[in-house]
């Protein structure tokens, strides 16, 4: 990657629409990242404290320097990221390309969310430390971006969707069956985010118990190796 990285997604709503998006943390947490704990800790710490915002620009610039710019375009708001270049935070260096790559993913959620659910609320499923080998086997033989697939995967369910996007390390799956949900699959760096939508606390719990298990089966030293 270069020292200044680019990350861009087009979402079919307003500038205004998604600038709220960037600007309200309850709206936010509908899309960045996925639940945990501290995750309204850290909405505020990139988002709310220490930043400078030009709402007539559409410019964000976070604490650590990520610049977030909103372009309109024909079909939309084009959402630019443009991170800090490589060593502006020491702290974070060694985890520079694993933030890219989390822009990559988050962003997607946000054109998801809003634009097949006008950022409603979700349920979500983090697990990281993935070896390679599983991830590789859990969206194999996919179709073009944009066509329907239909998979039994290895924990247990029988999804359909289409494939949503495809990045250099990132594959993004729709999933009817968790109700209209998204499967962002990170190859790099060996994690995976779930989204679902319109579930109850049972089936909430139930999916995340099936796919957490799955992820424990998998993290052996036999997988812990590149294709």
């Amino acid at each position: 990657m270069t020292d200044t990285p680019r990350i861009e997604v087009t979402i079919a709503a307003p500038p205004d629409q998604v600038w709220q998006a960037l600007r309200d943390p309850d709206l936010i947490r509908r899309w960045h990242g996925w639940h945990f704990d501290g995750l309204d800790a850290e909405i505020r710490t990139i988002f709310v404290d220490d930043v400078t915002a030009d709402a007539d620009a559409h410019v964000l610039t976070a604490g650590g320097g990520d610049r977030f710019s909103l372009h309109p375009t024909e079909r939309g708001t084009t959402v630019r990221v443009t991170r800090a270049p490589r060593g502006t935070d020491p702290e974070w260096a060694a985890y520079y390309d694993d933030i890219t790559e989390g822009w990559i993913t988050f962003l997607h959620q946000l054109r998801f969310g809003l634009e097949r659910h006008g950022l409603a609320e979700r349920t979500t499923v983090f697990l990281a430390d993935l070896p390679a080998r599983p991830l590789y086997a859990l969206v194999p033989d996919l179709p073009a971006t944009g066509e329907r697939y239909s998979a039994e995967l290895p924990t247990g369910d029988r999804v359909r969707g289409t494939v949503y996007a495809r990045t250099d390390h990132q594959t993004f799956l729709t999933v009817d069956e968790f109700g209209d949900g998204l499967l962002a699959v990170a190859e790099k760096p060996g994690m995976l985010v779930l989204t679902a939508y319109g579930l109850d606390a049972t089936a909430a719990a139930d999916l995340e118990r099936r796919w957490t298990a799955w992820a424990e089966s998998v993290r052996t030293p036999e997988n812990a190796q590149t294709r």
